[in-house]
């Protein structure tokens, strides 16, 4: 395993049948990192995440977890310094959350010392010692969170973390993986609420059709799949007409000139803007978000594996 990572993938593949559910997947992932897992359904990643877990066996390659085989006896001594939240969390409904979190940790060889403040974390106290039966989906998510965070994970893996959750709820769940990274945790997501995760993630490993097809800062991939940034400028009419003589009058819509440039000749372009000493009321100026730049990518392999004869995971 190399230095500094808590998960190291080498040459993985998973197959059943004739059908490739992960394909020849290298990827490596630090301490203090959180990189986020994106794909349509079964593109792989819960499949990726099993075989982290040891839950399921690589059918070739290499998977390493803070050190070891997580098929070995040996990855038992490690399992405790790792919280998981699958994507459907169920609880026995006759317990209370107070009964739960004991149990998990209990199972974790934790203290329970610790878990009203795991409560307090997740905006769960007052619910502590209710049934889960009388919980709401939000908040059998937020106990699932909870859940995964008893022992103070070294690791941590989260499936689609904010299902359910209102705003606010979600905003915390995000506070709380920046406290983990911070702590020098790692963190693994894997979520289809790609729209959350523009700012909040350090990289970003994108799968499709088993094959991990892009792996990067958001702003990496922005970069290496062209898509332009988009600029709204706003001015009174009576200045638009220097806009629509520089930019070409098929700029102007509603009222509003709308200009794209490569992301990386943005200060480049509203200079020329500027230089043109138009009276201003606004500037807009959007990036791709991940949603666009994943769509992209997804679109780009499905035509190199049309054009190379290669669709075989159907």
């Amino acid at each position: 395993m190399q230095e500094n990572s808590n998960i190291e993938l080498i040459s993985v593949s998973k197959d059943y049948g004739k059908t490739k559910a992960v394909d020849n997947i290298d990827l490596m992932v630090s301490p203090g990192e959180c990189l986020a897992l994106v794909g349509h359904n079964g593109a792989g990643k819960s499949t990726l995440i099993k075989m982290i877990l040891g839950l399921v066996h690589p059918t070739r390659g290499t998977v390493r977890v803070m050190g070891h085989d997580p098929l070995a006896s040996s990855f038992n001594r490690v399992r405790g310094r790792i919280g998981f939240l699958p994507e459907q969390m169920l609880f026995q409904n006759n317990m209370t959350g107070r009964e739960t979190l004991e149990f998990y940790s209990s199972l974790k060889g934790v203290s329970l010392a610790g878990i009203d403040d795991l409560f307090r974390r997740v905006d769960l106290i007052q619910a502590a010692d209710d049934r889960i039966s009388t919980y709401s989906k939000g908040m059998r998510q937020r106990l699932g969170i909870a859940q995964a965070l008893i022992g103070t994970p070294e690791l941590l893996i989260l499936d689609e973390p904010t299902s359910g959750l209102d705003p606010a709820s979600r905003q915390n769940v995000y506070s709380i993986i920046n406290e983990a990274k911070n702590a020098g945790a790692t963190v693994l997501i894997s979520s289809h609420a790609l729209t959350e995760l523009d700012s909040r993630i350090d990289r970003v490993a994108i799968l499709n059709r088993g094959k991990l097809v892009a792996l990067g800062t958001i702003a990496d991939l922005r970069r290496n799949i062209g898509l332009p940034s988009q600029i709204k400028i706003h001015a009174p009419a009576s200045a638009m007409e220097r806009l629509t003589q520089h930019f070409g009058d098929k700029c102007l819509i509603n009222g509003v000139a709308q200009l794209s440039c490569p992301v990386d000749e943005k200060v480049t372009f509203l200079k020329e803007v500027m230089d043109l000493n138009i009276p201003l009321t606004d500037i807009e100026v959007d990036d791709p978000t991940l949603e666009q730049v994943f769509l992209a990518y997804a679109q780009k392999h499905e035509q190199d594996e049309k054009l190379s004869g290669g669709l075989d995971h159907e």
